[in-house]
Order: structure tokens, then sequence, then C-alpha cells
């Protein structure tokens, strides 16, 4: 361990320490960006770069294990995503389906996937179904796996959902209409059943959400991290959940 390790470390440790566990989010969001741009500066491939950023989610799983997060959801392919080039997607989903496998594995983390899983390879949308049934007794945090995820898309599946179990039941639309509010809606969400996120981290620098958890980031913290995501620290982490400590919720009031 070289001394810039040995500072990190000893800070990590002292952010920890003043941190109140009564204050920490018990839902966190989490946009994984920055993998490629990771890998340009180190002079790595894209694959090298998805890769690392795959690995990282373990690392990320035992700091929330150890605060007391609950629920963790991580973005790891948006709908936009599926557009890029066949010799960088089939890679990528590659190392997603290994992740997922892995997280399931583990035998710490109950996995639940969010997105439009007909969108995806057969082979993607097994592995996640075979997560789910493989973890669903699991008592630990509750790992929601974005793949092929679109806040648009999901709003978008949430009302196709809505409508169909309605005019299976035979309700008609004036009917529809008179009892369509927000926790109906809700009801219809890739994460029903689930508290909405309290705060959502994203790394890399950028300071937008980019469709992501559109319906239940409403009220949401946003933490906003300059390091790309395969370089994200416990100490990053930790700051994150200071500043988020440090703030007033105030939902509008």
């Amino acid at each position: 361990m070289n001394l810039r390790d040995l500072v990190y470390k000893l800070y990590a440790r002292r952010v920890e320490g003043r941190l109140d566990h009564d204050q920490v989010p018990k839902h966190i969001g989490v946009i994984l960006d920055g993998n490629r741009r990771w890998a340009r500066a180190s002079g790595g491939t894209t694959e090298q770069g998805h890769q690392a950023g795959a690995e990282k989610i373990r690392e990320l799983l035992g700091w929330c294990a150890e605060t007391d997060v609950e629920v963790v959801t991580l973005w790891l392919l948006s709908t936009d995503n599926l557009d890029r080039p066949e010799n960088e997607l089939v890679p990528l989903l590659g190392i997603i389906e290994d992740a997922v496998r892995d997280l399931a594995a583990d035998g710490r983390w109950r996995v639940h996937h969010v997105g439009n899983r007909d969108l995806l390879p057969t082979r993607t949308q097994m592995v996640l179904k075979e997560a789910e049934q493989a973890t669903l007794d699991v008592d630990g945090i509750l790992v929601n796996v974005a793949v092929g995820y679109g806040g648009r898309q999901e709003i978008a599946d949430a009302v196709r959902s809505l409508l169909l179990h309605h005019a299976q039941r035979g309700t008609t639309f004036e009917e529809l209409a008179e009892i369509v509010d927000i926790d109906l809606i809700a009801e219809h969400l890739y994460t029903r059943g689930q508290p909405d996120p309290d705060l959502v981290i994203r790394t890399s620098g950028e300071q937008r959400l980019s469709g992501f958890m559109l319906w239940q980031s409403a009220h949401s913290e946003y933490y906003f991290c300059e390091v790309f995501w395969p370089a994200f620290r416990k100490v990053d982490f930790l700051r994150a959940l200071r500043d988020y400590a440090a703030r007033h919720r105030r939902y509008g009031s």
C-alpha cells in the first residue's frame, strides 16, 4: 500500500466514523457511468472498461451492507445502449450476464430485474430470470439490476400494463378515468412495492439523469461524482452518504 492509498483509507475511516446511520438512505440508485472513458484514460479496451465496472459492483454492495442500505438499483444497460454496435454490445451483454450470475451466486443479495425484458436477447432474459428465482428467499439487500431500462419506457410499460389489466376485468375507459391516480400507476412500475430511491448517485461527472427512474426519483436527492465508475472508491461512496445526510429533505414544503 502506497502513501496515497493509506491516506485515503484513513480518511475513509474518519468519514465513516462520523456517519449517522439513522440518516443513511434506505434506497440508493446508481448510474454506473464512465467505463469507456476510464478504459481510454488507462490505455485499455472498451471491454476491459466494462469488465472493471462490473467488478466494482461487489465492492459497492459490500459498502452498502456496512451502512444499512436496504435497496440498491444499478443501471447496467439502458434502452439506448441497445443501439450500440454489435461488436461492443455482445461483449457488454456477456459481462452483464456474468455479473448478474455472480450476484445470485454470492448468497447475500436478492436480485430483481427492472427493465423491458422483451428487448433483450433470449440468453440475457434467461440469466435475469434465473437470478431472480434463485434469490427469492434471500434476506439481504434487494439489488435491482436495470438492464434494458429506460425511464420513459418504464412509464409507457406501466400504462400499457394498467390498461391491459383493467381491460381483462372489463373496466370501461370512463370507469378507468375515474380511478387512475399516482398510486394506481405506481402499482405497474418495474419497482412496484419498493420504496422510491432516497439518493441517486451518478459517476463520471455528468450531471443529468438520462431517464433513470424518472417516476420514482421525483423526490430523490442527487449526488454527481467526478470519478469514473471503475475508479469509484469507498471514500467517494461515504462522501455521497455524508452529503445526503447533511441535506434537509422538504418534499416541496
